[in-house]
């Protein structure tokens, strides 16, 4: 297991693993526009390709309305 921070909340997760598995592991809000993994915008293209390690701080933006 290794400990990252997802929006600001530690999450153990089993190891390394792409950006695309973690989507899917973790509860992730189903409007998110990006994710930012240690403060950059991962392309959604990139999601298989990138891979989160412990310590990794990873954002998942959401769209919020306001008025």
């Amino acid at each position: 297991m290794i400990t990252i921070t997802v929006n600001g909340k530690a999450v153990e997760i089993e190891g390394e693993m792409s950006v695309e598995r973690l989507l899917d592991t973790v509860e992730v809000p189903p409007n998110y526009l990006a994710v930012e993994l240690n403060s950059d915008v991962v392309p959604r293209e990139d999601y298989s390709a990138v891979t989160v390690h412990a310590g990794d701080e990873v954002e998942v933006v959401t769209l919020v309305g306001g008025g």
